[in-house]
């Protein structure tokens, strides 16, 4: 698990506003019809694996919405074991994941990260 313990800590999060516009303007990029996965190295000496960020829209349905997304893409990021340290994630959820379900959600973010892999990112 990337962030080492079945908790989402701190210190596996992306916090700070330029931390999400570095990722995004710096990163590299895979898509599917519900997400978009970008990734950058990261800058943080304080981050013990990699760190995380989630972007939901308000296109993408209301809060409830938008809390289950980010539920299921926090819970995918704590069972992923292919995810190298060291670098940043972003998600952004597109308004066709308001569909899914936490499974379809897991299952395309792995998709996804298989992708990125052959891109370059581990």
């Amino acid at each position: 698990m990337p962030g080492g313990s079945g908790r989402f800590r701190r210190a596996n999060r992306l916090l700070s506003p330029k931390d999400f516009q570095r990722v995004s303007r710096e990163g590299r990029r895979v898509s599917s019809r519900a997400f978009v996965l970008l990734w950058a190295p990261s800058r943080s000496r304080d981050a013990p694996g990699a760190r995380l960020g989630i972007t939901v829209s308000r296109s993408v349905g209301n809060a409830v919405v938008h809390n289950r997304l980010k539920r299921a893409v926090r819970e995918w990021y704590r069972q992923a074991s292919d995810i190298p340290q060291g670098i940043d994630l972003l998600v952004i959820a597109r308004p066709a994941a308001e569909q899914l379900d936490a499974r379809e959600v897991m299952w395309e973010l792995g998709e996804l990260v298989e992708r990125a892999g052959a891109e370059g990112l581990r």
